[in-house]
């Protein structure tokens, strides 16, 4: 009898185009979907641009350096011991400004967002695979489509451009494009 032996998902995922790494500490599947709990180690220079999600709510905890963000109309500096949270639908951006340092928070989803898992692991693993521009974004408009509809993002600003391909996340899914990103990144 043959007997296939599969490893668990990895509890660690590195993003080297940007250069962040994830450590998951609580996915939504062990806390029933009460949360989920994330370590995000951001490169100097590091961020993400102004964006929102509609179905939860995000808490920034750091541990380890400054975090710099945006909240609603609000600049923040964040130091360790320092948390703040990201209503539904409310704008936000976090980086790291310094040069030379990496920042180590925590990010808390409220409720848990099993995409917004998959998302993170799918596009690091586009990143590992080199199919990601020098920015971080997929080369492939499915691939980003699909990103977008699984973290539940909504990009603001100069970058507002990326939702029109939402609308592709439905061919995406027909096409089992995402049902091959989570065969490939997400089991």
């Amino acid at each position: 009898m043959v007997r296939l032996v599969t490893e668990p998902l990895s509890r660690e995922i590195y993003n080297p185009v940007q250069r962040d790494r994830v450590v998951f500490i609580k996915t939504s599947s062990e806390t029933g979907g009460e949360l989920t709990l994330v370590e995000l180690q951001v490169s100097p220079g590091g961020g993400n641009p102004l964006h929102f999600h509609t179905s939860f709510t995000e808490r920034f905890m750091v541990d380890e350096g400054e975090l710099g963000a945006q909240i609603g109309k609000r600049r923040l500096l964040l130091h360790v011991g320092e948390s703040e949270l990201v209503p539904v639908r409310t704008p936000h951006r976090w980086f790291n400004s310094s040069t030379t340092s990496s920042v180590r928070v925590r990010v808390e989803l409220r409720p848990g967002r099993p995409g917004f898992e998959d998302s993170l692991r799918i596009g690091y693993g586009l990143a590992r695979d080199g199919l990601v521009n020098s920015a971080g974004v997929p080369r492939n408009l499915l691939h980003v489509a699909v990103l977008a509809e699984l973290s539940d993002t909504r990009i603001l600003g100069p970058m507002r451009p990326f939702n029109t391909v939402r609308h592709l996340a439905s061919v995406a899914r027909r096409r089992g494009v995402e049902a091959d990103l989570k065969r490939r990144y997400c089991t």
